[in-house]
């Protein structure tokens, strides 16, 4: 039996769906995350992880009310990445956080399309005022994403478990948007 979170918000944009977190998207997550592409993220790991991980982004919606969205190809639903709203337990400030699971999905501004949309609807339904996202110091992509949507590095993180230093990013604020500077 499939069972799913009611009252998750899907957005739309030019390319994606924004939408919940569906049992059929683990595999794409899976995969990912037993790449080598996913050492941006600690990576790589074991099935029992990944599925550990999957259960924390459907869990966080649950225990917060917002949580990373799918981002699912618009036309055909197929799963590419997640993007979204993300503060757990041990975070110091609300993040938006992005990765993308298809290696076909990079360099196409997916990200950044999909990211900006989180953002937007953080800022507008959450009512943040302000965000940051933990960035790898090995993980230019997401550094040069960051730098696309306007952020500014600030200082280091080193995470409660042990894992790896990543660098704060700070997100301009919703006020600073509206006013054009993305």
């Amino acid at each position: 039996m499939t069972v799913r979170i009611e009252g998750i918000p899907v957005i739309e944009t030019a390319r994606l769906r924004l939408r919940g977190p569906r049992a059929a998207d683990f595999p794409a997550v899976r995969d990912f995350l037993a790449s080598e592409r996913a050492a941006g993220v600690g990576g790589p790991y074991s099935t029992h992880v990944a599925w550990r991980a999957f259960g924390h982004l459907t869990g966080h919606w649950v225990l917060r009310g917002y949580s990373m969205f799918i981002l699912a190809d618009r036309a055909s639903d197929r799963p590419l990445g997640m993007s979204g709203p993300w503060f757990p337990e041990t975070w110091p400030e609300p993040e938006i956080g992005w990765t993308l699971w298809d290696p076909a999905a990079e360099g196409t501004g997916l990200a950044f399309e999909g990211a900006q949309a989180a953002r937007a609807w953080a800022y507008e339904t959450l009512g943040w005022t302000t965000a940051i996202s933990l960035i790898s110091e090995d993980n230019p992509r997401s550094q040069a994403l960051a730098r696309r949507m306007g952020c500014t590095p600030e200082a280091g993180f080193h995470r409660f478990d042990g894992g790896e230093t990543a660098r704060i990013w700070r997100h301009p604020g919703p006020n600073s948007l509206a006013r054009g500077a993305q």
